[in-house]
């Protein structure tokens, strides 16, 4: 819980777009000193650029949130820019599709690298230092933000590696917060679970590392990422929006964010299933048209 911002630090990961970039602007708005850390370097230029005219001191870093000497080396330099941080958002995520068994090991390794591995970096880097500042004053208050999904709530077909992840991210933010509170009532911990929201995430393959470079994508892959693209798009709930809703949790101590609550029927109709001890319940019953079109796409392609 934080109920006073200005002054305080931020470290926002992916921040040169979507979530991170908003949260950066609204950082700024209340006074915070940012350390801004994305891989696109010229999306972290424009973003530095930005919050810098805004009047906020800034720390920007081009880092692999996967690589782990990478985020050892952002941390050591926060601590020696602006001392323990206030506010850590570990944001920076990718997103893929298609069938589990056509998944490649670059696949995997790419997706739970930035998407689970930056969560855990940030984690265990962050939280020593916050735990410190907070032993030394009484007074001080710190918080850690997870972005994770609704499918890290849900398993939707067709986007295994991505769920994967992401029940990873909730798993280890509700654990997160379960052991802060055995040690401390000065750092609170949130996760974010977004839906459908436009952040440019559908298209991260931009970023993906030559070391990683993506094999020819299969059919599956190419009709994930065409409906997730249409689904993303169409999205009424902005960047902007959220972000908004990550600053209110943090004041309110408030754990699980969601762009979508309506969205947690599916949850609700998910976690039924596991109570009574029955199958998985359909994903999409609640529009059976998209699962139509998804079942036939793909039994058309293979």
């Amino acid at each position: 819980m934080i109920k006073e911002f200005k002054g305080k630090t931020a470290v926002l990961t992916g921040a040169g777009s979507g979530f991170g970039l908003e949260c950066a602007r609204i950082g700024a708005r209340l006074g915070m000193n940012l350390v801004l850390v994305d891989v696109q370097q010229d999306a972290l230029d424009k973003a530095e650029a930005e919050m810098k005219a805004a009047g906020a001191q800034v720390l920007a870093r081009k880092v692999d949130v996967a690589n782990a000497p990478a985020m050892e080396a952002l941390a050591q330099a926060t601590f020696e820019r602006f001392g323990a941080p206030h506010f850590v958002f570990n944001n920076a995520g990718v997103g893929a599709g298609g069938l589990l068994w056509e998944n490649s090991v670059a696949d995997w390794e790419w997706v739970l690298g930035v998407n689970l591995w930056g969560v855990i970096h940030g984690v265990r880097l962050f939280t020593p230092m916050m735990l410190e500042a907070a032993k030394k004053d009484p007074s001080w208050q710190g918080h850690i933000v997870n972005t994770a999904s609704m499918a890290g709530l849900l398993t939707p077909p067709n986007m295994g590696i991505y769920n994967v992840s992401k029940h990873a991210v909730v798993s280890l933010s509700e654990t997160l917060y379960q052991d802060l509170r055995l040690v401390t009532d000065q750092v609170g911990a949130s996760v974010l679970c977004p839906y459908f929201v436009p952040t440019g995430i559908s298209q991260s393959q931009r970023n993906r590392p030559g070391e990683l470079a993506a094999d020819k994508p299969t059919k599956s892959q190419l009709i994930g990422q065409a409906m997730s693209d249409k689904a993303v798009g169409s999205g009424k709930v902005t960047a902007a929006d959220v972000a908004q809703k990550v600053f209110d949790a943090i004041a309110a101590d408030q754990f699980y964010i969601f762009s979508h609550p309506k969205a947690l029927g599916n949850v609700q109709s998910r976690m039924e299933s596991i109570v009574q001890i029955q199958n998985p319940a359909d994903p999409f019953g609640e529009r059976p048209e998209l699962g139509e079109q998804l079942r036939a796409a793909l039994r058309e392609a293979v």
